[in-house]
């Protein structure tokens, strides 16, 4: 007997959970754009005929003006979404009432070999009733998690689950943390193959957050986090250590240990590598002191009644809030570098990613990941990282396809 069965065939059929929240309404649109015709599923029948309504509206125009931006990812692939014919794109498209407290409802949208996002966060209080309907179903799994608990849950306890099913778990497959796997990859390539210690640093600059990133945000800092250090996943706090990136001569930039997937998925692309640090750029004074305010944070945890209390806290703040609108998120960028050195902490290759607001490419990964997904193009079964999933080759086009500049430097 095997354990890890041949998935099921792919059905072409995709779901998004959360389509009416503020990630989940951006990546229905890219969806639509690259001619899905996604099952919109979510808590509220009205709005979800409000967003199907408006989206059948806006079809036609916007993927006649997405065509050449999702060419070259396109090319060589049979991925599922080719332009819809007028009359399809005016349909409104098929919801679905599910919530995540009814966990039935959730099992109810996915079948063997179909595709399910979910946007619903925080994913540590959200997340469980999606991945395990898909697991159970058999299914492509994709999420917008950044939250390191829900991560290391999905690799360390549902991806066994998932090989058995033949289902593929792809956690955090948006700016958190794709952009992080592909410079990474990227710099452990050539002469980075070599590395010992891989440093990664995510650098956001202008825009604004959502809601929903904030109370994760929020609880993420009061939930264990991790590394790859001395060759093994070690437990420790969010921004337990301050990274220093150099960027160009005497200019420097700085960030806080943050979890992400990388630890999971980039030691196994070089078997030398021993440690791997992913770190979310923080400015100023606030750079010094994080670690010692998650130190705080961690002691009062243990403290009988305060831990508890501070976590009822978190947990009462609401996420549906919005989040930044267009013109907002055309002035953001965003910036991850990646940097692999020797056991003498030489440099061997870098790699620089500049690319469009976070959640743009949060929309773009996830509906790029998904319609590669419908199409039967998803390599293995079990939790997966973006790599491993679609390859370095297919990964990088994508990334090149929503605006994001790659750079690398021996």
């Amino acid at each position: 007997m095997t354990d890890a069965p041949t998935p099921p065939p792919a059905t072409g059929r995709i779901v998004l959970l959360g389509a009416t929240g503020y990630t989940g309404t951006l990546v229905a649109h890219e969806l639509v754009a690259r001619g899905a015709r996604p099952v919109l599923a979510g808590r509220s029948q009205d709005r979800l005929d409000a967003l199907a309504a408006d989206l059948a509206e806006q079809t036609p125009a916007t993927t006649a003006g997405s065509a050449a931006r999702h060419r070259a990812e396109r090319a060589g692939s049979s991925e599922a979404g080719s332009p819809p014919s007028d009359t399809a794109a005016r349909t409104p498209l098929e919801t679905a009432v599910a919530d995540v407290g009814d966990a039935r409802t959730v099992r109810a949208l996915v079948e063997p070999g179909d595709v399910l996002i979910s946007t619903v966060g925080p994913f540590g209080r959200h997340g469980g009733p999606a991945v395990e309907a898909a697991i159970d179903a058999g299914a492509v799994y994709l999420d917008s998690t950044g939250e390191p608990a829900f991560i290391r849950r999905v690799f360390d306890e549902l991806g066994p689950r998932a090989r058995r099913t033949g289902a593929a778990l792809l956690t955090a497959f948006g700016h958190d943390w794709v952009p992080g796997n592909l410079a990474g990859a990227l710099a452990l390539q050539d002469e980075g193959a070599d590395a010992v210690r891989l440093e990664i640093g995510y650098f956001p600059t202008g825009g604004g957050v959502s809601g929903g990133t904030r109370v994760s945000a929020l609880e993420t800092a009061l939930e264990p986090s991790y590394a790859w250090h001395d060759g093994g996943l070690r437990t420790e706090r969010v921004a337990a250590r301050v990274v220093t990136f150099d960027v160009g001569p005497g200019r420097r930039v700085r960030g806080v240990t943050a979890g992400g997937t990388e630890p999971f998925t980039l030691p196994g692309l070089a078997p030398r590598l021993r440690d791997v640090e992913v770190a979310l750029g923080v400015s100023g004074p606030a750079v010094r002191l994080a670690p010692v305010a998650t130190a705080v944070a961690t002691a009062a945890l243990r403290v009988p009644g305060l831990g508890d209390g501070l976590r009822r806290l978190a947990r009462s703040r609401s996420g549906s809030s919005g989040g930044p609108d267009e013109a907002s998120r055309a002035a953001s960028r965003t910036h991850v570098l990646a940097v692999a050195r020797d056991a003498e902490g030489k440099v061997l290759r870098r790699a620089r990613l500049d690319g469009p607001d976070a959640y743009d490419l949060t929309a773009h990964y996830l509906a790029w990941g998904a319609t590669r997904a419908a199409a039967g193009e998803t390599n293995g079964t079990g939790a997966l990282g973006p790599v491993q999933a679609f390859g370095l080759q297919p990964l990088l086009a994508a990334a090149r396809a929503a605006g994001t500049t790659v750079t690398t430097i021996r």
